[in-house]
């Protein structure tokens, strides 16, 4: 497929954070920019989204237990 060059302006900070999450996934930039562009678009990335809502929503009740038993001297959690 060809390639088509796009240019874009965003803070500093985004770029920076766009530059090392590539990096992180051994990425270029352009390639990563397209994956979150098909993850989008496919909407694989609103239906994990919705996944990890309804996570949270089935079982924060053990995640707020687990916290307020850290915060609670001399009890541990589970």
């Amino acid at each position: 497929m060809a390639k088509k060059q796009l240019g874009a302006r965003v803070d500093a900070d985004i770029a920076d954070l766009a530059t090392k999450r590539a990096n992180d996934l051994g990425l270029s930039i352009g390639d990563y920019l397209a994956r979150l562009v098909s993850e989008d678009v496919s909407g694989l990335r609103a239906r994990g989204v919705d996944a990890a809502a309804r996570f949270l929503g089935e079982h924060q009740a053990l995640f707020d237990d687990a916290e307020n038993a850290q915060s609670t001297p001399g009890t541990r959690a589970a």
